[in-house]
């Protein structure tokens, strides 16, 4: 299992006008999360679609347990249960200030051949990397 932490700000544009984050800032939130943990693998996403290989979304599942709030810190834990070979499901789970699970998901990526326009296998590089990481 591989997990990573990222704290996010609430920052005013996430909002609605009762100052409470917006439902469709939270897959944004999930981005932030995945790519940080990628970036903490020592690969980028940049580096990945270097290579023509692009991560498009199959699917998202959203859970809201509880609302966040404007200068809330928010911490974004992102979950990646087992080294993917061609969908890349990645869960999220997001805490508030106090420690409590205020929203959690999922999103399946898919590795794709930008070349052939199909879905491929996992790059090499990135594999190692994250097996490198990847903790039972």
């Amino acid at each position: 299992m591989l997990i990573h932490e990222t704290k996010v700000r609430v920052y005013y544009e996430d909002t609605d006008k009762m100052g409470v984050v917006y439902y469709g800032v939270y897959p944004r939130y999930y981005e932030i999360g995945r790519t940080e943990l990628i970036r903490s693998l020592g690969i980028s996403y940049k580096e990945i679609e270097e290579t023509n290989i692009l991560l498009p979304a199959r699917s998202l599942t959203i859970n809201y347990l509880k609302s966040a709030y404007y200068d809330d810190l928010l911490t974004i834990r992102t979950i990646i249960e087992t080294i993917p070979k061609v969908k890349f499901p990645i869960k999220t789970e997001i805490y508030n200030q106090q420690n409590e699970l205020i929203n959690s998901g999922e999103v399946v990526l898919a590795f794709f051949d930008a070349n052939t326009n199909k879905p491929c296998r996992i790059p090499e590089k990135f594999r190692q990397a994250m097996e490198l990481h990847f903790k039972s």
